[in-house]
């Protein structure tokens, strides 16, 4: 096929657009796509090389089976999808569903499976999931639900000031044309760029103001600034007053700090700090970005919250180039803590159930044509007994997840149980543990801390299935795997929707058939749940009908459905698949539960829906917005000004809540913490997986990719390099409490003493480089999100002698 098709990248979050040829099932000619509402045009390396992914990973074709001698054996659809249903539905009967654990349900940009994964979860009263954002973003979004109740990102194209903390955005971006913007950034003398950064990243060589701190210490470092805003007076007083509460607890606890004892901690000189911060106070608009290099260290969520102290202290939310809150098209996680008290009187099912009732009494469709009478008592009868025992509240009664993991007692942030704290919760006797495991698209076996520890955990569960397109190093430990389609192979999308004033949604057409033997997740989790038997179908038949009949009168069937039976509500991207997507295109039968998204999305945001030119009444706004996404391009679903950010502060009293108690007094307590944390045994910190121009997600497993840094080498300073008498291109083992790998090094004048760092994505089986996450530990976590200590791993260095 000679013509361009419209799709997007899938290796980071920004998803750019891009436009793909397609020879012999391969990408063969790759570029922007121009028209693309946040892109446009815009590509970087990474996304030139997704043939990497689509035509040189070998994939699986064929469901497998474990065999007891710990071969693999190939099975048919029907055998694997008929086993794992019988053995789930043993496991929920004996233990309760809350003993399956789920992880994952989409990876990088392949997130629409994760909607059906849901539904499994539903259907077979699971409790607890996690994915890779409970090794990373609980900790920010702990501190987002206190603080407002919802995501903030920065307006960087146009800030006079950008900060960005642990954070290198020329490799990993994070936002729409992340390289020209810091190219204008840093060519113009009005504005000001900020990094805060161990390392002289090729940011940090571009900045204004670079803040090289000593690793694992950028709390000390933004309680300083935040300290100077205070002490010197930089502070927007009439931001706080008006629209802040609580502000007077943290400013006085911020006027107390010794900002030359935290400049000693942090390694950055006095002048320097307060240089700093007297820049970001002067600014007219400053915006921050916080990254992994805070969020998998020390204090990863202390450090979030002192971030985020810097611009609402300085006044800069809602206003061009500050920051802002912004609409989602649908969640990537449950709701964030803290964030209760929405200004929206009732649930969005009950709003939806209500606007279908008013078009049935309105007589908008005539619902004895559509559905049986005497609807709620039917629905009920229509369940199986298996679904009918957990709508009743017996063994894995579905529902919010509690608050804490139920044998290490972990919090749980955004419905996410701390990655670190997985293999505790199933390496045990206790009798809550784990029971099974189900794993869509992801590789934690590879990407989480001490991954002997996870594999271990896998091995002693009764029962693991992961879904994925590859023999993974997750998929060598399962008891089935599951071969599902590549992202270029089945209608694809992200959730990754963070843009203000213009939010973007794109919905990926296929651009070639999916390879033989393969399935797409809506398929798999479809087909699980048929297996399952939880839905009569006396409730899929109505639903049918109805489809058949127009969406009018599909909206008030399926609301009222799921109205009348509330349990009936975590199958919705099931009863959705089963009923309205026979209507949709061939092939497109999964994106039906995107409806239910688009319908949600309109009644959240109904003037930002209706600027973004879905207007009407009723259900019309969520139909047309649908019906938009489903052509397969990029569409701009929300249209806001800047003043519009308040809008999603989730708060009555539309106020951010700055007095967070247990943030406030672990702010107070630094000043008696110790900030390091190497031993005599390992004097070095290492940073475990550094975004470099050549490492990408583990999606690519094949090396060939890379142009340089083929093995991943160990970078450390010219300083270290002398004192252990090695150069570019000789070997050191490092070494760390939980494991040791040999590495080859290169001497690089970014690092500072005492600071080493390995690159992500390598190590992969019979690959180059080293698996950063078999020197990891469980044990090194933040105190209160549990996350990883990825970026600040004690290490010892030796050499090999030949």
């Amino acid at each position: 096929m000679t013509e361009w098709q419209k799709s997007a990248c899938i290796l980071c979050e920004c998803n750019c657009g891009i436009e793909v040829q397609v020879e012999d099932r391969s990408l063969a000619k790759i570029r922007g796509d121009k028209a693309h509402p946040g892109s446009e045009g815009y590509t970087c390396e990474k996304a030139l090389r997704l043939d990497h992914y689509q035509s040189r990973t070998v994939r699986l074709t064929s469901p497998l089976r474990r065999t007891p001698d710990g071969e693999y054996e190939e099975i048919s659809w029907d055998t694997a999808i008929a086993e794992i249903a019988t053995r789930l539905t043993a496991i929920r009967d004996e233990h309760g569903g809350d003993k399956i654990f789920f992880y994952g349900g989409g990876g990088q940009g392949n997130h629409l499976g994760a909607t059906y994964n849901k539904a499994l979860q539903g259907a077979i009263g699971a409790r607890y999931q996690s994915n890779a954002l409970a090794q990373e973003k609980t900790g920010e979004m702990y501190v987002d639900g206190r603080l407002y109740g919802g995501h903030t990102k920065g307006d960087f194209e146009h800030a006079e000031v950008v900060v960005f903390v642990g954070k290198n955005p020329w490799q990993s971006h994070s936002f729409p044309r992340a390289r020209p913007v810091l190219k204008a950034l840093a060519a113009d003398p009005e504005r000001a760029m900020v990094v805060i950064d161990p390392r002289r990243s090729e940011s940090a060589a571009m900045a204004d103001i670079h803040l090289q701190v000593r690793p694992g210490t950028d709390a000390w470092c933004l309680a300083a600034l935040g300290a100077i805003l205070v002490q010197e007076d930089l502070v927007d007083h009439a931001f706080i007053d008006r629209h802040t509460s609580g502000g007077e607890t943290i400013i006085d606890t911020l006027r107390a700090v010794d900002v030359a004892d935290y400049a000693a901690r942090c390694g950055v000189e006095e002048a320097l700090l307060r240089e700093t911060a007297r820049r970001i106070g002067a600014a007219k608009s400053v915006c921050t970005y916080e990254d992994l290099g805070i969020q998998q260290a020390p204090h990863s969520t202390l450090s979030s919250y002192l971030n985020k102290l810097l611009w609402i202290l300085t006044g800069n939310f809602a206003k061009p180039g500050a920051m802002f809150l912004h609409s989602s098209f649908a969640p990537l996680a449950g709701g964030a803590p803290g964030s209760g008290g929405s200004r929206k009187p009732k649930s969005g099912l009950d709003m939806l159930v209500g606007t279908a009732k008013d078009m049935v009494s309105g007589a908008v469709v005539r619902l004895p044509s559509v559905l049986p009478d005497a609807l709620a008592s039917r629905i009920g009868a229509a369940l199986s007994p298996q679904a009918a025992k957990v709508a009743r509240g017996g063994p894995g009664k579905p529902g919010g997840p509690s608050r804490r993991t139920p044998v290490t007692g972990a919090r749980i942030i955004a419905g996410l149980v701390p990655c670190n704290s997985i293999a505790e919760e199933i390496l045990t006797d206790h009798p809550d543990r784990f029971r099974a495991m189900w794993i869509d698209s992801v590789n934690p076996a590879h990407s989480l801390a001490d991954s002997a520890s996870f594999r271990a955990a896998m091995r002693s569960l009764d029962l693991t299935v992961v879904v994925d397109i590859a023999m993974t190093e997750t998929a060598k430990q399962a008891d089935y795997v599951l071969p599902a389609s590549s992202q270029f192979e089945k209608w694809e999308c992200t959730f990754f929707n963070v843009d203000f004033p213009r939010n973007v949604f794109h919905l990926r057409k296929p651009v070639m058939a999916p390879l033989t033997g393969t399935l797409s997740e809506p398929e798999i989790y479809a087909r699980v749940i048929r297996a399952l038997g939880v839905v009569g179908e006396s409730v899929l038949a109505p639903l049918r009908r109805a489809a058949r009949r127009g969406r009018k009168q599909y909206a008030a069937a399926f609301f009222l459905t799921v109205g009348a039976n509330p349990k009936l509500m975590p199958l919705a991207p099931y009863l959705l698949r089963e009923t309205l997507g026979p209507t949709l295109p061939e092939g497109a039968e999964g994106t039906a539960s995107l409806w239910g998204a688009a319908q949600l999305c309109a009644l959240a945001n109904p003037a930002s829906v209706r600027r973004a030119g879905f207007t009407g009444s009723g259900f019309e706004p969520g139909d047309k917005l649908f019906d938009a996404v489903l052509c397969g391009e990029g569409v701009v679903f929300t249209l806001d000004d800047y003043e519009h950010a308040w809008d999603y502060v989730r708060r009555p009293d539309q106020r951010f809540t700055l007095d967070i108690p247990e943030l406030v007094e672990r702010t107070r307590a630094l000043a008696d913490e110790p900030s390091s944390w190497v031993t005599e045994e390992f004097p070095f910190v290492l940073s475990a997986g550094e975004r470099r121009a050549f490492t990408a997600n583990t999606i690519i497993r094949d090396p060939g990719w890379r142009r340089r840094d083929r093995d991943g080498a160990l970078r450390l300073s010219p300083a270290d390099a002398d004192g252990l008498g090695v150069t570019t291109g000789d070997t050191l083992r490092v070494v760390t409490e939980r494991g040791q790998a040999d590495a080859v090094v290169e001497v690089s004048d970014t690092m500072q003493a005492g600071h080493i760092s390995l690159p992500n994505g390598l190590g992969l089986d019979g690959g180059p480089g080293v698996a950063p996450n078999e020197l990891t530990s469980l044990h090194h976590r933040d105190w209160l999100a549990g996350t990883p200590w990825h970026k600040y791993v004690p290490a010892r260095l030796e050499r090999i002698d030949a």
